[in-house]
């Protein structure tokens, strides 16, 4: 038997890959943003590309264990919010969601169109597409964009579960933090 306050939270499988998500999303981010402040040649921008590569992968495999626990009820905002709050969340999520699938995928198709190979803890992933430089250049300004994207997408999400907790003082963010014991 469950308790009242069990079914105000996530599942404890739900709440570790949001986390999760969160810890691989600060590595995608600051592999690529510490890259970006070496010097052109460091030794250190190639293992940090590469780490970037396998954090996004994970993301990308990781969404999926998400979507299928979105198909699982989840916890009632107590006390209800407004309709256009639902709407605004369920849109943020939808774009969370596209950047997780989108953003790594974009990836992949940038490396195979510039005929890179994209190796995944000893395994290869197959090239969908034959070598076209610019293909892949547009593939990588997509990339680029919709990741600088999730900066601000991540922030109004973190916002918003802030703003829920301290201003309305719901039960928002209290769903996916861990019970205190």
């Amino acid at each position: 038997m469950t308790n009242a306050s069990e079914t105000q939270r996530y599942t404890t499988l739900s709440m570790t890959l949001h986390w999760l998500m969160l810890a691989l999303f600060v590595g995608v981010y600051g592999c690529i943003e510490l890259k970006g402040l070496l010097p052109r040649g460091h030794a250190l921008k190639a293992p940090l590309l590469g780490m970037h590569a396998v954090l996004g992968i994970a993301i990308f495999a990781l969404v999926w264990v998400r979507l299928l626990g979105r198909l699982t009820p989840r916890p009632s905002i107590e006390p209800k919010p407004p309709a256009w709050q639902n709407g605004l969340a369920r849109a943020t999520h939808l774009a969370l969601y596209l950047l997780m699938i989108v953003t790594p995928a974009l990836a992949w198709l940038m490396l195979s169109a510039a005929g890179k190979p994209v190796p995944y803890f000893g395994f290869m992933l197959p090239s969908p597409l034959a070598v076209d430089p610019d293909l892949a250049r547009q593939f990588k300004e997509w990339h680029e964009l919709i990741g600088s994207a999730g900066y601000w997408l991540i922030a109004l999400h973190a916002g918003a579960g802030l703003f829920h907790h301290y201003w309305v003082r719901d039960n928002t963010l209290a769903r996916m933090l861990p019970r205190r014991s």
